[in-house]
């Protein structure tokens, strides 16, 4: 029991410092490239303030340097609480912030979250990982608790629709090394996270074509991709375990 609630206090510290420097850091940021007026009732709801991209985005562009801040905890916070949608905040990122900046901030809050949502699992245990991720969907990617590769990871994270914040708290299961799964995590949401910001950036631009043709090509993927979500689920089922398995 000591030692559990040292290794939860070392990580609470390193976290709480990693937000001290994002804040200190985030007046050198780039700030929303867009100004609107903050309304007060913005921040009352949390489910309808993720719920409209328009309410983030009065409150982001209200907070001038330490908008960038917020933004990546934001983004942090939407992967540990794994019903949030992280599609919203990412389109968010690209609108305010442009293409590079709004992907760069995204990544660096969907890192964070990821490592946090990974050390929760770890260090609380199964039981406790049951309250943010349904027995179902554990059950169902329970494979990757015992048998779990970088390229299988790498995979699961690219792959578009596939539950990636709740897969970070399974892999905390899983004998990953966090160092691995940083990189696996990072590394494979930033596709997704790069069309993401492209769309938002591409509509703040006026450019509505391109975010036209990003927006058709991202649903045909989600669409193949679960059209064959079967298929999908039993290749990688049968990566992770050496051989064929039972669909």
């Amino acid at each position: 029991m000591a030692n559990w609630k040292w290794k939860l206090a070392v990580r609470g510290v390193v976290f709480a410092v990693l937000v001290v420097l994002i804040f200190v850091l985030s007046g050198y940021g780039p700030e929303p490239l867009l100004r609107v007026e903050l309304l007060g009732d913005d921040l009352g709801d949390l489910e309808r303030f993720y719920s409209s991209e328009a309410r983030i985005g009065r409150v982001l562009s209200a907070l001038g340097p330490y908008s960038s801040a917020v933004f990546i905890l934001l983004q942090a916070f939407q992967v540990v609480v794994s019903p949030v949608p992280g599609e919203i905040t990412g389109f968010v990122g690209g609108y305010l912030y442009g293409e590079a900046a709004g992907f760069i901030l995204s990544t660096i809050g969907l890192t964070l979250g990821s490592w946090l949502a990974f050390e929760l699992a770890r260090i609380l245990g199964r039981p406790v990982v049951e309250r943010f991720v349904t027995g179902r969907v554990l059950e169902k990617f329970d494979f990757l608790s015992t048998n779990t590769g970088i390229v299988l990871g790498f995979l699961l994270f690219a792959f578009p629709g596939f539950p990636k914040d709740s897969l970070c708290y399974v892999l905390g299961l899983s004998r990953m090394r966090l160092g691995t799964f940083i990189v696996v995590s990072t590394v494979g949401r930033m596709p997704g996270t790069y069309i993401l910001s492209l769309q938002g950036a591409s509509v703040q631009a006026q450019n509505y074509s391109v975010a036209v043709a990003v927006v058709a090509a991202t649903v045909l993927i989600l669409l193949v991709t679960y059209l064959y979500r079967k298929a999908l689920l039993h290749w990688i089922r049968s990566f992770a375990l050496g051989g064929p398995v039972d669909p």
